[in-house]
């Protein structure tokens, strides 16, 4: 399993926060590997929420169905899974002030059969891929904070 952590600081406050990153069709505005992220099911965004994004790694495609596993007060839990792959995003928040978020994001990667054995040959472009999600998520949730 690749694992991979950043945490940073976001300059909105921690509930305008969660609501736009509860919405994983976002991923889009702050994930530079994914291409599209579309919601497959309707009404409002909770537990058991889903999207199928189709992301770009290495030059190829592929689609994941991700699903909102759980939201808690301070969290956020994704899985995305294909035949492929298995993604686990957990995101934990806790308000620095009132108009600050830490967030930490936690993305693991579990492979499955054969694709397993690249693990070792991914985990350092899963890494930058972490950095470039670091440099754009929180200017990407300050960009819809500033909108709304």
């Amino acid at each position: 399993m690749i694992t991979v952590e950043r945490t940073f600081l976001i300059e909105v406050p921690l509930d305008a926060t969660m609501a736009y990153l509860q919405d994983f069709g976002h991923a889009e505005e702050w994930d530079p590997g994914t291409v599209r992220c579309l919601r497959i099911d309707e009404g409002p965004v909770r537990a058991g929420s889903s999207w199928r994004n189709t992301s770009r790694f290495r030059g190829r495609t592929t689609d994941l169905v991700y699903r909102l596993d759980s939201r808690g007060p301070r969290e956020l839990v994704f899985v995305g899974v294909n035949k492929t792959v298995t993604a686990r995003d957990r995101m934990r928040f806790e308000a620095q002030s009132a108009t600050t978020t830490r967030l930490t994001y936690v993305a693991s990667l579990r492979f499955n059969g054969l694709a397993r054995l690249a693990e070792p040959f991914l985990r350092r472009e899963f890494e930058a891929l972490a950095d470039k999600v670091a440099g754009r998520l929180p200017s990407a949730v300050r960009a819809h904070h500033s909108e709304a």
